[in-house]
């Protein structure tokens, strides 16, 4: 049998979705081998996460400037190289980019461990026809298998980066105390099949605003994502827009402190997993049967429709066979209003 690496690089470039993902196993990683030093290689957005996770070194990869393109990537490699001396590479990304890296390494004799994302599974799963409904061995798993290939034990230990932790005192200043329940919305998606139409979902925020004890708290990227959600938190009570506001580690602090978090199949799942707060998930064009839902997520919180052409991707970004996302337009504004309401009043008794 061979020895348990000791030194070992991890690599997973994007997105920031993804990365989140492989915190459980990472994080069991170093609870079980604490003597194992390991450094995790991804893009910039991922440092506030990764860093939560004791004794793991981060490398940030530029991909759109000093590492864009095969020669970039080269450089990526030189830099890592200088870091130190790895015994082990663990590619949890599994494109081109990966490849190249994991494949220099191997040339100068390090062990490698890639990712089996399972693409024909998927594929069946997500074709138009011959549809095979099942689930998939989910993404957690699959990391997982790629640590345990190399000798390392990774087990489900993992419960939480934190729980309802105090919020810094310029989060507590714009959000102001707790008082009532908190809902966090995040209502977008990298792809169009995976976003909830966004009338609808304005017209939830409208109804939930109403309700005095609850604060919605909306969550999004910049630009447009911004913008939309700015005029929302202008127009309708009890609604506060955090979009670009904080970093990425106040706002996973901010969604600790959350009592639902109404989302799409998106990063912001994946956050809300991490910190141990429950999920009110959107599903269209994707499906949880595919992997990818939330760690320790009940099932029985996606919000989805049962059509003969579900799941029609697994990244929500092919064109609709339908071309009505029927998926997502027969879910209506007052479900969606009666799962939030009804997941807080449950968890009001608790």
């Amino acid at each position: 049998m061979s020895k348990i690496p000791q030194k070992i690089l991890v690599i997973r470039l994007s997105a920031i979705g993804d990365v989140a993902m492989t915190v459980p196993s990472v994080w069991s990683l170093t609870k079980n081998h604490p003597d194992v030093q390991v450094t995790f290689v991804s893009q910039g957005f991922a440092r506030d996460i990764i860093n939560q996770i004791p004794g793991v070194l981060f490398f940030e990869a530029d991909t759109k400037k000093r590492h864009k393109g095969f020669w970039g990537i080269f450089k990526l490699y030189k830099e890592i190289r200088t870091l130190d001396e790895y015994d082990a590479v663990v590619d949890l990304h599994n494109v081109i980019r990966s490849k190249i890296i994991r494949t220099l390494f191997r040339l100068h004799g390090v062990r490698c461990a890639v990712i089996n994302k399972g693409r024909n599974e998927k594929k069946k799963l997500t074709r138009v026809t011959n549809k095979q409904l099942v689930p998939l061995k989910s993404t957690f798993d699959r990391y997982a298998d790629a640590f345990t290939s190399l000798g390392f034990t990774i087990n489900d230990n993992f419960d939480y980066l934190f729980r309802e932790v105090r919020l810094p005192d310029n989060v507590t200043n714009f959000l102001g105390y707790k008082k009532g329940a908190w809902v966090g919305i995040a209502p977008f998606a990298k792809h169009q099949g995976k976003i909830y139409p966004l009338e609808m979902m304005e017209a939830v925020v409208q109804k939930l605003s109403q309700q005095t004890n609850i604060k919605l708290v909306l969550i999004g990227g910049g630009g447009s994502e911004k913008d939309l959600l700015t005029k929302w938190a202008e127009k309708y009570p009890n609604t506060v827009c955090i979009a670009r506001k904080f970093s990425i580690l106040d706002e996973l602090k901010i969604i600790s402190n959350l009592d639902v978090m109404l989302c799409m199949d998106s990063a912001n799942m994946h956050f809300a997993s991490l910190v141990n707060t429950p999920v009110l998930s959107i599903w269209g064009a994707t499906h949880p049967y595919t992997g990818f839902y939330g760690w320790r997520q009940n099932p029985k919180n996606a919000i989805q429709v049962d059509l003969y052409c579900r799941p029609c991707s697994v990244y929500g970004n092919k064109k609709c066979y339908r071309d009505d996302y029927a998926c997502l337009t027969r879910i209506s504004p007052q479900l969606v209003i009666s799962s939030v309401n009804t997941f807080i009043d449950k968890y009001k008794r608790i």
